[in-house]
């Protein structure tokens, strides 16, 4: 329904929410952004596991945004509109390995499915055995698959 000051004018308070008019005709929208808010990110953060060292000064910083990923010991973006930019941005520079980044979301999200096949070994451990128990796990699941299937 209206704004009683809308009805009487006949303009609007300029407090309404944007329902996606003036986005809809944008020439640079990529589709991902929200329809509803206020002023949106245009950039998401990412954080390269395979560099980050597990310091935990990021997921001291910045609590809402970022956490240690219990099974690797990296930090990890847990959601990317949690803390304000300032916080993101100090937590990005107390990073001591630069392993942070801010990133264009069509980017953020080739990123984040990469990682998925991604071998990340535990903070601490040679990189050659964690390789080779990774693929000891692939084979010992795809055998179970197999006897599974027969």
């Amino acid at each position: 329904m209206a704004d009683e000051s809308e009805m009487t004018t006949g303009r609007s308070s300029g407090l309404e929410p944007e329902l996606g008019g003036a986005l809809r005709s944008a020439s640079g929208r990529s589709g991902l952004e929200p329809e509803l808010g206020g002023q949106f990110r245009q950039e998401g953060v990412y954080v390269d596991e395979l560099v980050c060292i597990g310091c935990t000064h990021c997921a001291h910083v910045a609590r809402n945004t970022f956490y240690i990923e219990p099974d690797y010991g990296r930090a990890r973006v847990v959601r990317q509109n949690g803390d304000s930019e300032a916080l993101i941005q100090e937590a990005i520079d107390t990073c001591p390995v630069d392993c942070i980044h801010k990133v264009d979301y069509t980017e953020l999200r080739e990123l984040e499915r990469d990682r998925v096949n991604q071998v990340i070994p535990v903070v601490g451990f040679p990189v050659d055995k964690a390789v080779i128990s990774a693929q000891r796990r692939r084979r010992q699941s795809m055998m179970k698959a197999r006897k599974n299937q027969g």
